[in-house]
């Protein structure tokens, strides 16, 4: 049976009759789960462990940029070549991109030849222009000089150089085909002038037919789901200002300002808030449509730089853009309509929330000690992220069966051994180490919002059992007590908490994976095990749902107030909460609903200004250009929101704690709780008769 709290925290005698050191009594206190606690340490060296790999054998560069035919990177610079200011890659013979394209062609466009250029080469109708190899062995020729004379040393060529170029094996080639950059690649374009036709005819060039593959060659291969994926983690990484700013300064703003609001204007908070949150979410859907080319001329575009307007290429991105833009659509309209519909509800009850929240008037400083701790920790994250994803060995592909021979200059000939293309190949322990770098944010994201939540529990406790001893307002003595409580006995058991919220989420998100692989249609939709699979999943997920709702933040207040381990803690909890749930039911709902609006509003307002951001001029641009808006306005959203909950968990714990101890103080006196203040008394009190009137009639 559960002791009374007044000997675990509180403004209490001893019981040798002195008086508690600071006011707080240290009964029965000690560390709880050590061993997650050692389980979170190591975890930690893991983590550092598998960033290191990323740094050691990751390159950024590789998520933006191609690779050219000796296996560098475009735009970094190398033991042998220096192609800092070359970004572009640049396929050399078409004749190899058209075969690649065949259905039954034996060259594959990893294995033609590319080069790395400032710009894409353009054809032009009276002359013959010509892109060379890198000058090396007899073309004596500086990078700089080669980049100068666009690409172009034919006429140094000896008669031998000459004869294998005309042949379409180099070191020069034609252009016979206008290109545009498209995604740092040069989009070749199947409307050569007939004079580039003729010359192209007369170097044995196949027959360029009406179906455009050498187009769709180099368009297949820019969006596949692996470029896809790479262009979205490197945006990531260009865009890390606007991180910076719309996932930290500007929510870290808005929720003081929030907090602030709420303090002195409670009344009219309600309305402030679902107002001004069906307006950004309407805003953000706004700009949604305009990405999506849906309203006005500012759609996302694969093409970089000046470009022929007539000429369009579509990319995966436009699509992910405009089925986001849909979704947001629903969204809307369902949050527009549930919003209207409660807003009645919210504001009878205000008066409610505003008693409670009116007895919490500091803490709101508190916040920006986890905050900071927290933006060191997703800084050093995401370029550890950005390097493993971008982890991997060059290596040259297998092509001997293929016929690519090309003029070698070192060599002074024709060399068909070594003209195979390099790729970047991913182990599966890669994919491993990002799964675990994920699910390592995730848990440090909740580790470190657990801890904010107890040091704040603990620090309301003490204001609450301290019998109207202390100051109206929450001094900073209790919130550095508190902090010293936690990092002496309660790392383990936040780590514990933090642990099952984060394995649960993981579990949930591949359940709802395999639910939506086992919900097929046209294979066998009524084979009794679809249906089995089907079911269960959705029972599992049901499951693991109740789970989540069950481990919450009330366990963290009854750490910080009882001292006891997450599982004791999490059980005083709940059954407290259920044998009140008529005292603190609508005080508990409608506070949350409120600061899950708040929460929302500064998201929102973080992922519009995200938005404007990624707007500018900058981000438009060759160099720093984003393929597509969707992932860092989504990061500054998700940051925006892990900023405002661990700000608005001043208020969100404030109220629970504040409910909890009421709770408590009333069962340990028959009812009637003797360390209220007469405010909340009067308040919770009024509302558990009006919820038996309500129950009666």
């Amino acid at each position: 049976m559960r002791g009374p709290l007044g000997a675990v925290i509180g403004r209490y005698t001893s019981s040798d009759g002195s008086a508690p050191n600071d006011g707080i009594i240290k009964h029965n206190r000690k560390c709880r789960d050590i061993t997650f606690l050692v389980i979170f340490i190591a975890f930690w060296v893991s983590m550092i462990v598998n960033s290191s790999f990323g740094f050691n054998q990751g390159n950024p560069l590789r998520l933006t940029y191609g690779l050219d035919y000796e296996g560098n990177v475009c735009g970094s610079k190398h033991r042998h070549r220096d192609l800092t200011q070359l970004e572009i890659r640049y396929w050399l013979n078409p004749n190899q991109v058209y075969e690649s394209g065949l259905k039954d062609g034996e060259l594959k466009l990893a294995n033609a030849r590319t080069i790395c250029l400032l710009d894409c080469p353009a054809p032009t109708d009276d002359t013959l222009n010509w892109v060379c190899d890198y000058p090396d062995g007899e073309i004596r020729l500086k990078m700089n000089d080669w980049i100068d004379r666009n690409y172009d040393y034919f006429e140094f060529l000896t008669p031998e150089m000459r004869n294998s170029s005309l042949q379409l094996q180099g070191p020069c080639y034609p252009v016979i085909f206008p290109s545009v950059n498209v995604y740092w690649s040069c989009q070749y374009i199947a409307r050569a002038s007939n004079s580039s036709l003729r010359h192209w005819q007369q170097m044995g060039g196949v027959n360029i037919q009406e179906d455009m593959i050498i187009d769709k060659s180099i368009r297949r291969s820019m969006n596949s789901r692996a470029s896809v994926l790479k262009r979205y983690v490197a945006d990531i990484g260009k865009s890390w200002p606007v991180l910076i700013v719309c996932g930290g300064l500007v929510p870290l703003f808005l929720s003081i300002i929030w907090l602030l609001l709420i303090r002195h204007f409670v009344a009219a908070m309600p309305w402030i808030t679902v107002v001004l949150f069906n307006m950004l979410l309407i805003s953000v859907t706004m700009f949604y449509y305009l990405k999506a080319g849906w309203i006005g001329n500012d759609a996302v575009t694969p093409i970089i730089g000046e470009h022929d307007p007539y000429f369009h290429v579509y990319g995966r991105e436009l699509t992910h853009v405009r089925g986001v833009a849909i979704l947001m659509t629903f969204i809307s309209v369902i949050a527009i309509l549930t919003s209207i519909a409660i807003i009645r509800r919210i504001l009878m009850a205000t008066s409610v929330a505003a008693k409670v929240i009116g007895e919490v008037q500091a803490l709101i400083i508190f916040p920006a000690i986890p905050f900071a701790m927290l933006a060191i920790f997703y800084m050093f994250w995401l370029s550890a992220a950005l390097h493993l994803f971008s982890s991997g060995q060059v290596v040259q592909n297998n092509c001997n069966n293929t016929n690519c021979c090309a003029y070698d200059l070192v060599l002074k000939k024709v060399n068909c051994d070594r003209c195979c293309g390099y790729s970047i190949r991913y182990t599966p322990h890669i994919t491993i180490a990002i799964f675990f770098h994920l699910f390592g944010c995730y848990w440090a994201t909740q580790f470190f919002i657990a801890s904010s939540a107890t040091v704040i529990a603990g620090s309301v406790a003490s204001y609450y059992w301290a019998q109207g001893e202390a100051s109206p307002e929450i001094p900073f003595l209790p919130v550095f007590a508190s902090m010293k409580r936690l990092a002496r006995y309660n790392l383990g058991s936040v780590a514990l908490g933090s642990l099952i919220v984060s394995f649960v989420e993981s579990v949930r998100f591949i359940l709802e994976a395999i639910r939506r692989r086992t919900k097929v249609s046209g294979t066998t939709p009524d084979h009794w095990f679809w249906r089995m699979a089907h079911y269960t999943s959705r029972g599992c997920l049901k499951s693991v749902e109740w789970t989540i709702k069950s481990v919450n933040r009330n366990a963290y207040i009854m750490i910080a107030i009882t001292g006891k381990s997450f599982c004791k803690s999490s059980a005083i909890a709940t059954e407290l909460i259920i044998s009140n749930i008529l005292r603190i039911g609508k005080v508990n709902v409608i506070g949350d609903v409120i600061l899950f609006l708040g929460k929302l509003c500064v998201s929102l307002f973080s992922a519009l200004f995200g938005f404007l951001m990624l707007d500018s001029h900058r981000y438009r641009s060759s160099h720093n250009k984003v393929s597509s808006p969707l992932l860092p306005v989504l990061a500054c959203w998700a940051l925006g929101y892990i900023v405002a909950t661990l700000f608005f968990a001043v208020v969100e714990m404030s109220i629970d704690t504040i409910i909890l101890s009421f709770c408590q103080d009333s069962e340990e006196n028959q009812g009637n709780a003797q360390h209220a203040p007469p405010l909340l008394l009067e308040t919770l009190d009024s509302n558990q008769e009006e919820e038996v009137q309500r129950l009666t009639h």
